[in-house]
């Protein structure tokens, strides 16, 4: 029997304790998530930790080892990915070469037995969406990168389909091309209201187009939550380094008596108690580059001796040494009568530290 087809334009999408194995090999290690109807989730983390192949199991590209996947509500674990009412978008583009941007759009709505006139239609409302119109008679050697990648878009935009897979598809295109090709897919998100999950390793891309980011490491979740959270307050150590550019600073300190910490050699008092941390136990500080500023030496948390100075127009990256020989980044912002080397001294408001146990995991 032909599985029920749902009919709303646009669907849940949620994993139930999923896992994959190549033989004896775990690569995703039952995962839970559930991507509301209309929502934009991307997936990130390091080369390896399986956000491409997790992608490929919701299309039905790859086989679920254990677990459930259902779209809209229904159990797809084991449907066809023609069935499953997605459309995935490839860092390869995959457009045919011998076929104009017309015929690409239209190839997967004639091989559904669409009628012309429909078929018309819906070419040309995606070209206008895409603003491909004037490409529509060109072949894809005739186009930038950039064009075929919006190409790539349209041909799954006429499939009408209830949720997009985008597996890292600006990883093909130059700087500027990314940043333009961003603003595009997240004006295509606000347009078509689908719900989209997109796989990519550059956490720019997943900052500014993301209702949540889902961070993977080897296989597992290790946070979920909309960018600005993940970047205020990271679970662990991994997301803490791995979201922000620079990324977070880390410091080993003491926890101290009293709900203090001690590091290179000064002593802060934090804003609220560590519940879950033990007196004089070795702790982990994380700081932001801009939650450091320049003071005088009788106030400084930490003393420093810049070693590179990084001018980004009205930013400045200095990058410093500690006396433990840790290093930190701080950012400097407008005018500000900051020296490019020698010594500096810096201080943190205690309601911007975060604390890490030693083996990783938030402590407040």
């Amino acid at each position: 029997m032909a599985a029920p087809q749902p009919s709303s334009d646009k669907a849940t999408i949620e994993l139930r304790d999923v896992r994959k194995s190549f033989g004896a090999v775990d690569i995703i290690h039952g995962l839970n998530l559930k991507v509301e109807a209309g929502e934009f989730v991307v997936f990130v983390g390091p080369s390896g930790c399986g956000k491409s192949t997790l992608l490929r199991m919701i299309a039905g590209l790859e086989d679920v080892t254990a677990g459930d996947i259902l779209i809209a509500g229904r159990d797809v674990t084991d449907l066809d990915p023609a069935k499953r009412g997605i459309a995935m978008v490839f860092q390869s583009y995959a457009l045919y070469p011998h076929m104009s941007v017309r015929e690409n759009l239209a190839f997967g709505l004639e091989i559904a037995k669409v009628g012309r006139d429909e078929i018309e239609r819906q070419v040309n409302a995606a070209a206008e969406v895409l603003k491909i119109g004037p490409l529509l008679d060109r072949r894809p050697k005739q186009l930038s990168g950039g064009q075929r990648q919006r190409v790539a878009i349209g041909r799954a935009i006429v499939r009408k389909p209830l949720a997009f897979l985008f597996d890292e598809p600006l990883s093909n295109l130059d700087a500027e091309l990314r940043v333009s090709m961003r603003i595009e897919i997240a004006r295509l998100h606000r347009e078509l209201g689908n719900t989209m999950i997109y796989v990519t390793h550059d956490q720019i891309e997943a900052m500014t187009l993301a209702d949540r980011i889902v961070i993977l490491r080897d296989g597992r979740i290790e946070q979920v939550g909309t960018p600005r959270a993940l970047y205020e307050d990271p679970d662990n150590l991994f997301v803490a380094g791995f979201i922000g550019s620079p990324r977070m600073n880390i410091v080993e300190a003491t926890y101290l008596p009293g709900h203090k910490v001690s590091v290179c050699g000064s002593v802060i008092a934090l804003d609220r108690p560590l519940a879950n941390a033990m007196d004089n136990s070795t702790v982990k500080l994380g700081i932001r580059p801009e939650h450091l500023f320049p003071t005088d030496q009788q106030n400084a948390l930490f003393t420093a001796q810049i070693d590179f100075s990084e001018n980004l127009g009205s930013t400045r990256f200095l990058h410093c040494a500690l006396a433990s020989g840790e290093r930190i980044t701080v950012e400097v912002r407008g005018d500000g009568d900051v020296a490019s080397d020698g010594t500096i001294w810096l201080a943190c408001e205690p309601r911007h530290l975060r604390l890490f146990s030693a083996n990783g995991e938030r402590l407040r």
